[in-house]
């Protein structure tokens, strides 16, 4: 949710109900990500900001209710506005200090005084350069399993690979601080 202002510290997620295969977390370390860029493209990305939007969840302008049909984590008709939100493309971990990338192919819609088109295959190329799987693990659940990860330096994203099967997973999401 990097489209909020303070987008959330972490996240909690408790797996009630799996199915039997699939499904699984795959995690992206963005301060291992960022180190193994060049210097070069460091001194780049230094002091730029992106744009973070929901618009994608929202399926356009007055939402697509054929989209919050299949979410798990359906909007609801009140949370229905495009937020946005500008954060530095190259974030300090408030507690660690270390440097991570904060960009994701969701919600980072360009960057600041760029077109969309501009900005486009840098965005791309980062959040394949993240994905990459020196910086990456696969985490496999199992009933009962809990996983906490800190939003401020950590990708995730839930492989949809159990078509016919019940995922269900109860989530706590824990607030944050506006990144710098």
């Amino acid at each position: 949710m990097t489209f909020l202002p303070e987008p959330p510290m972490g996240s909690i997620l408790y797996a009630r109900e799996i199915p039997p295969y699939g499904g699984d977390t795959l995690f992206a370390n963005l301060s291992m990500a960022y180190d193994a860029l060049s210097d070069g493209m460091k001194e780049m990305l230094e002091g730029l900001n992106a744009i973070h939007s929901n618009a994608y969840l929202l399926g356009g302008k007055d939402g697509d209710e054929d989209r919050n049909k299949t979410r798990t984590t359906k909007l609801r008709e009140d949370k229905r506005q495009e937020l946005t939100a500008v954060h530095p493309v190259v974030r300090t971990h408030p507690e660690t200090g270390r440097k991570c990338l904060f960009v994701n192919q969701a919600f980072t819609t360009r960057f600041e005084n760029m077109t969309r088109e501009e900005s486009q295959p840098l965005i791309d190329y980062l959040v394949r350069h993240a994905s990459r799987p020196e910086f990456t693990c696969r985490f496999r659940w199992a009933e009962g399993s809990i996983a906490f990860w800190d939003n401020r330096c950590t990708y995730h994203y839930a492989l949809n690979d159990y078509h016919g099967f019940r995922r269900e997973m109860h989530r706590v999401t824990v607030n944050g601080d506006r990144p710098v």
